[in-house]
């Protein structure tokens, strides 16, 4: 009988609690009621064995208590109701009576202010009242309202999950995470997480929701500490965590299970059912781009990750991997198209974007390419008519050609181009299909394409580097240039008789897009550090010197942003990867739309064409460089800063078309300052002082 009767009594509490499940007050009364009381959230939190962040998400309505910690926290709060019932409320005023907007004793609370009538619309006549009573005053414009967040995606793009089963997500928020498994914590995330980012094309498709692991989390969910496979960097197939995924059929990318892994089942009646895990102490956030930011609290960590998904993307693997996949996401592939034969909507061609993997021309593709294979035995060198050799800059001046007005100079100071490869590639004309070849043809600017074209007639100052290598030296016979560089040495007066050509007539801005949203996400978080545009030149350049400093998670942001920039623009050429792979056959990279070599070159060369135009509209008031690399120039100055060196107008502005000291893409930062001597040390031992201007040991340990 006393059994039966435990198991009653058992029963009982169970459906009260359950009860309890809607017996919780608003979100605001839950904060009302602890404050009236005089306890803290961390006394709260304490209590019900919860961390302070879990207590802000039940009072700010971000998330609910799930029992059994529900079902006491509901009892605390009957409590405190008991002893601090909420006050009356304010009685309704008069219909008469003019309710004053800037009395907050009469302002009911939530109301909105109305609106004012439109200046066309007839002025309403005013109700009698005493002639001494106060005008109205006009309420202070609203603040622009934030973009409505998507219900589906309520607690944010991605969430890092501790050991504890704290998951952190956008805003502070902390949910609670009873996984204990990889399957069941893509069930989670799929269903009661609401993770997930909306589109950022309507022909696209939403981001799927991220989970990053903490090393405590990896080892409460079944995963290793280290990947012993360095080589493959993912799972055997015979681990028990991919058999347990394989059990409860889930799947996973070729890429299998190692730092970025993506776990999917085929859409249901349109949904996708996908969900992506970064395994930290597998390396998923590389320093090199992220800083130290795989290290730092969770929370912190959410911060920072949850930033970068809402100004550039979620990530989706590495920058380089994130930022070609932005620009997928931005000009999707294809669309609805409706099927005029059948009525049905099927998928087709989106115009303007890269629609179909299609073959480089020859002098396009990497020594390892089939089509190179073909034409060339294993091993030959290929000549500049062979072969397109866009990249940047990496020159020196001779020392020789110092001028002892430059040796008279007390410093080497350095100037680098924000966002150089984003900046060159606004407003660029790319190829969007397949290249036809032609011989003899009239060079045209609006074609994009690679050309094979003899500049080495055009003579250069020694002083500068010429504009057509990224060495530096003048080209010495027929070359293949893309159509940036060529259309530049048409800019320069030089006329231009190509050979032959690969040009593509179907065109677009491809990138425009990609770059607008990687200029705001960089101008964002510059302003997060404290640097703004229209900055006061002196303090623009103070504020740069300690911008790092201001907030590292901002700085490990803002690093992400840069990498995401040159690494997407680098996944355009991605080589073969692998010790099984074999020159001459292909690689997966091959069968992406986005394997697009031909429009990397054509970014890099505009990055150099710009680069080489700015310091041409230097040296035009005799400010020659002395080293250059990539979009860092290294000048001779009688002062320690670019303010030293950078020439003005008779009306004290920057000289138009040179170096302009800012944020904006485009424009240059301070990159670092040396003694004269150190700087003309190296150059006598042949090594390029633009590569170490940032610190005076960097020349050692070979770093930046």
């Amino acid at each position: 009988m006393p059994n039966e009767q435990d198991r009653l009594f058992a029963a009982v509490d169970a459906l009260l609690e359950e009860a309890a499940q809607d017996a919780l007050p608003d979100p605001s009364e839950r904060k009302r009621l602890r404050e009236a009381a005089g306890l803290s959230q961390d006394q709260v939190a304490r209590a019900l064995s919860v961390r302070r962040e879990t207590v802000t998400g039940w009072e700010s309505g971000r998330t609910e208590p799930r029992a059994p910690k529900r079902g006491a926290y509901s009892r605390l709060l009957d409590g405190l109701a008991a002893r601090h019932p909420a006050p009356d409320p304010a009685p309704e005023p008069p219909a008469h009576t003019p309710t004053l907007a800037h009395s907050p004793e009469l302002a009911p609370a939530r109301t909105p202010v109305p609106a004012p009538a439109p200046a066309s619309a007839p002025a309403a006549s005013p109700s009698p009242a005493p002639v001494t009573a106060p005008a109205p005053r006009r309420a202070p414009a609203p603040a622009p309202a934030s973009p409505a967040i998507d219900p589906r995606f309520a607690n944010g793009p991605l969430a890092v999950l501790d050991g504890d089963g704290s998951a952190y997500c956008m805003g502070g928020l902390v949910l609670e995470c009873p996984a204990s498994d990889i399957p069941s914590l893509v069930d989670w995330a799929l269903s009661e997480a609401q993770l997930g980012a909306p589109r950022l094309h309507r022909n696209g498709k939403d981001a799927d929701p991220l989970v990053v692991l903490t090393a405590s989390a990896a080892e409460r969910l079944g995963l290793p500490a280290v990947l012993e496979d360095r080589r493959a960097l993912r799972l055997p197939e015979n681990h028990k965590v991919v058999k347990h995924l394989a059990r409860t059929r889930w799947q996973l990318t070729k890429r299998g299970f190692g730092p970025w892994a993506r776990i999917y089942r085929p859409a249901q009646a349109g949904r996708r059912q996908c969900v992506q895990l970064a395994v930290l102490p597998w390396g998923a956030l590389d320093s090199r781009a992220w800083g130290s930011a795989d290290r730092f609290p969770p929370a912190e960590l959410a911060r920072v990750l949850t930033d970068y998904a809402n100004r550039v993307l979620t990530p989706r693997g590495s920058t380089a991997v994130s930022g070609l996949e932005l620009m997928t996401a931005l000009r999707p592939p294809t669309r609805a198209v409706k099927d005029h034969a059948t009525g049905a909507w099927v998928s087709g061609p989106n115009p303007g974007s890269l629609t179909e993997a299609v073959d480089p021309a020859p002098p396009e593709a990497p020594d390892e390419h089939p089509v190179v294979a073909a034409l060339h035995p294993r091993g030959h060198h290929r000549a500049p008519d062979e072969v397109l050799d866009e990249e940047a800059y990496d020159w020196i001046r001779d020392p020789e050609l110092l001028t002892d007005e430059e040796c008279d100079r007390s410093y080497a100071v350095g100037v680098d181009v924000n966002m150089a490869f984003a900046a060159a590639a606004n407003r660029l004309t790319v190829g969007l299909g397949a290249p036809a070849h032609v011989r003899n043809p009239a060079f045209d600017k609006g074609l994009p394409g690679s050309w094979l074209v003899d500049l080495s007639h055009i003579r250069h100052d020694p002083r500068l580097p010429s504009p057509f290598t990224p060495h530096g030296a003048a080209p010495e016979g027929p070359a293949w240039y893309a159509t940036p560089t060529v259309a530049y040495a048409v800019e320069l007066g030089y006329d231009v008789t190509p050979v032959e050509a690969y040009v593509r007539t179907d065109t677009g801005p491809y990138l425009d897009a990609w770059y607008t949203r990687l200029r705001d996400a960089y101008v964002a978080t510059m302003e997060r550090l404290g640097v703004v545009p229209g900055m006061p030149e002196p303090e623009f350049l103070a504020a740069m010197e300690a911008h790092k400093e201001t907030d590292p998670a901002q700085a490990a942001v803002l690093s992400a942003v840069k990498a995401t920039v040159k690494g997407g623009i680098g996944k355009l050429r991605e080589r073969p990867q692998g010790a099984g792979y074999r020159p001459g056959e292909r690689w997966a990279a091959l069968e992406r739309p986005t394997w697009r070599p031909d429009i990397r070159a054509a970014v890099i060369s505009a990055a150099r064409v710009n680069m080489h135009r700015k310091m041409l509209k230097l040296a035009g008031t005799g400010l020659f460089p002395v080293a250059v690399l990539s979009d860092c120039a290294v000048y001779l100055s009688d002062g320690p800063s670019p303010l030293d060196i950078l020439p003005r107008t008779p009306e004290g502005k920057p000289l138009p078309g040179g170096f302009r000291l800012g944020v904006s893409p485009g424009m240059v930062k301070h990159e670092g300052t040396q003694s004269l001597m150190w700087a003309v040390q190296l150059l006598d031992a042949g090594h390029n002082p633009a590569r170490h201007i940032k610190g005076t040991d960097a020349s050692h340990d070979g770093g930046e």
